[in-house]
């Protein structure tokens, strides 16, 4: 390991040395060229000593410069207060293209002097883009120090979702696979985690309590199961849904059933236990829209007062940060204002990047058909029986994106300068919108990122890693 990371090192040119067993910065711009970029595709595509040596390089850098993976669990708490407020935070899942992308988003939030931002990536997400968590927060450390990003950086495991189908068959075993993950998430520096046991709500009961009681039981399980595995020094910011994105709309009652019961729960397994810091729920929105037989997506019917009446309720009857939209990637650009106007703590966005990819006109026509010829090859069984091409390609296309990640990764500069540049467009507009501009300081003011020791390599720390291959 140790000649790995002496490869690594000195590809910074004098500017990184390793000193009585710890990382040293020299020259912060070194940080800010090309060996960063050839640090991360290490990072995400050697193998072994090499890859390993990559990824806890970019740590050990993220650590002395300040550029940590956080929680932003008291940013939330102090907003339930009443201290700070008058913005929603962005969560921006980031699929595809993962290093352009990321710095899409700090060169946008350099920009306005924002960091209540967060990326994150779903436990599907995962999965279909093939990115698992060491590798996506090591992109991400890598992103924030070649644009000088030197804020606390929010990661999260967005929807550490239970199938109801696979909870049906095996309870016990499907909630273990989201809890494994967790724990993988929680290793790899993700500090913020959604809980997403709302494909248990059943509204076949006749009270709310009933109907929420099993997502609620198991919300409070799992948020056990984080406190026993978060650093020292780090609360996880742990958030629950009340409301399946897509389905029935969430009332101010549904809340109060969910967070009684959960807050019941919580205080029969450990007085002391900390709970969550916000809540998601369904007011009108679905993942990814609802794309109509031309490709075009439908008009959204987003019920802005019921979210504003769940957000007030989070935070004046539980202390909450607020609530948060899912499902907000394809809302007209005119809709993004409403937000911090309603006090919404947290919107999440996804398939509009991922949209921006797939259709710029700077992306070679035949890599493109390249990719939809692999959906007609492998995702067939997705297609429905009365689906157009388009409403087939725009459902199924981020399948591809992990087939084709590195030869995405290795598109021409030129091509992914043109792409990234308009996704930083779309992230500065959406910045603006959400008031993200001027939140470093209340960032500073509310969080403090303390230093992690992590996956010690030889000669720097002191904790052991894992099996590189683990669950790969």
């Amino acid at each position: 390991m140790s000649a790995s990371m002496d490869r690594l090192v000195a590809g910074f040119g004098g500017g990184v040395a390793i000193s009585g067993g710890a990382v040293a910065v020299l020259r912060p711009d070194s940080l800010r060229g090309p060996a960063m970029d050839a640090l991360v595709r290490d990072a995400v595509f050697a193998k072994g000593a090499d890859r390993e040596a990559a990824r806890q390089l970019l740590w050990e850098l993220g650590q002395v410069t300040g550029v940590r993976p956080a929680s932003i669990h008291d940013l939330y708490i102090a907003r339930g207060r009443g201290e700070c407020g008058g913005f929603t935070v962005p969560a921006m899942n980031v699929r595809m293209m993962a290093y352009d992308t990321a710095r899409a988003v700090f060169r946008a939030a350099n920009a306005c002097d924002g960091a209540a931002i967060i990326l994150e990536i779903a436990r599907s997400e995962i999965a279909y883009t093939e990115q698992r968590p060491a590798e996506y927060v090591s992109v991400i450390i890598g992103a924030a120090l070649r644009e000088g990003y030197r804020h606390p950086l929010f990661i999260q495991g967005d929807h550490c979702q239970v199938n109801p189908k696979k909870y049906a068959a095996d309870a016990e075993g499907e909630v273990g696979e989201v809890k494994k993950l967790i724990a993988e998430e929680v290793a790899a520096g993700f500090y913020n985690i959604d809980v997403d046991t709302s494909t248990l709500v059943n509204l076949d009961f006749p009270t709310l309590d009933e109907q929420q009681q099993v997502n609620y039981e198991r919300a409070a399980e799992i948020t056990r199961f984080i406190r026993e595995r978060e650093p020292e020094g780090v609360t996880v910011s742990v958030g629950a849904e009340i409301g399946e994105v897509g389905h029935k709309n969430s009332t101010v009652e549904e809340l109060h059933a969910f967070m009684q019961g959960y807050n019941r729960t919580l205080q029969a397994m450990d007085g002391d236990l900390v709970g969550i810091s916000k809540i998601s729920v369904q007011t009108g929105t679905s993942h990814g829209g609802v794309v109509l037989p031309d490709g075009s997506i439908a008009d959204v019917k987003l019920d802005i007062d019921a979210l504003e009446a769940l957000s007030r309720a989070a935070q004046k009857d539980y202390g909450l940060g607020g609530a948060v939209q899912h499902g907000a990637s394809t809302l007209p650009g005119n809709a993004f204002g409403n937000f911090p106007r309603v006090e919404t703590a947290e919107i999440h966005l996804a398939t509009n990047f991922q949209n921006i990819v797939f259709d710029h006109p700077a992306l070679p026509a035949d890599f493109r058909a390249r990719m939809y010829q692999w959906l007609d090859e492998n995702a067939q069984g997705e297609r429905g029986a009365n689906d157009s091409d388009e409403q087939f390609y725009y459902k199924t296309r981020k399948k591809a994106i992990g087939p084709f990640k590195q030869e995405l990764w290795a598109l021409p500069e030129e091509i992914r300068q043109q792409i990234s540049s308009d996704l930083q467009k779309t992230f500065a507009f959406l910045f603006e919108q959400l008031g993200v501009g001027g939140t470093a300081e209340v960032v500073e003011r509310f969080i403090d990122a303390p230093a992690v020791q992590h996956g010690a390599l030889a000669g720097i720390g002191g904790i052991a890693v894992d099996d590189p291959d683990a669950g790969e």
